[in-house]
């Protein structure tokens, strides 16, 4: 399994979420649409951000959104993430998305982003992040 050109390499923990780019996330030409891409993120960041806040979590921004490679339909998409930042009643969460592409195994990063997420309570209302034990 390469890891195709790039000067990063793949992230040695466990994805936060690994997902297989399916015809129905696709354009006409085979390429996945960035919607699908970034909810793929959102779920991973929001899986991240809830374990760390205890908690229910919501995303509240995107601070940067960065596409490098396009994902094709059969990829299998895993989305690593990071709690970056832990504020009061806030998550930053880096996160990063390779694709392993199906017909050569060569593995691409193909985007990367900071999400930040709030911590709610039953009522929807922000509550503090407890802190790490």
């Amino acid at each position: 399994m390469g890891e195709g050109t790039q000067s990063e390499s793949l992230p040695r923990r466990e994805p936060a979420l690994r997902a297989i780019a399916m015809p129905a996330d696709a354009n006409a030409r085979g390429d996945i649409f960035g919607g699908w891409l970034l909810s793929q993120m959102d779920l991973a960041g929001g899986a991240t951000a809830m374990r760390r806040a205890k908690g229910r979590v919501a995303t509240v921004a995107i601070a940067s959104m960065s596409f490098h490679s396009p994902v094709f339909v059969g990829d299998e998409v895993s989305c690593y993430t990071e709690v970056a930042k832990v504020g009061h009643t806030s998550l930053t969460v880096k996160i990063e998305s390779w694709a392993r592409r199906f017909a050569s195994e060569e593995i691409v990063k193909v985007t990367e982003g900071l999400f930040t997420f709030v911590a709610i309570d039953s009522d929807r209302k922000k509550r503090p992040v407890p802190p790490e034990k």
